[in-house]
């Protein structure tokens, strides 16, 4: 899987249901990429699209239980990562990451209202 339909899923996640026209922008695609992508992840069965029940010229990009499950095994593929190399650290070393933590969140925090850009 690409790393911009790793991402896609994950904003899906992260986020709920989008249009198209609004991952294309939060993942910094263009919407004939996007909508090229999410036409080959829905054949593969991590997204579907339905309609939006408030607007119904809108059709929204969900993630199935199949993607949800993709996204919840990369990410606990890469805890399992940071667990192995974490545990290679030495004890300052620990101690400085644990320090850093609040900052980290921050950043994420930050990065992640960059990228998610206005929700619908």
């Amino acid at each position: 899987m690409s790393l911009t339909s790793a991402a896609t899923l994950a904003t899906l996640d992260r986020t709920g249901p989008r249009r198209i026209t609004d991952l294309a922008a939060v993942e910094g695609v263009t919407q004939p990429a996007m909508t090229a992508l999410v036409r080959v992840m829905e054949e593969s069965g991590m997204v579907e699209r339905r309609g939006d029940t408030s607007d119904k010229r809108v059709t929204l990009v969900c993630l199935t239980e199949a993607g949800a499950s993709y996204v919840r095994t990369r990410h606990q593929a890469g805890v399992h990562a940071f667990e192995r190399l974490i545990g290679g650290l030495t004890g300052d070393e620990v101690e400085a990451l644990v320090a850093a933590l609040p900052a980290l969140k921050h950043l994420a925090e930050l990065e992640n209202q960059d990228r998610e850009g206005p929700k619908r």
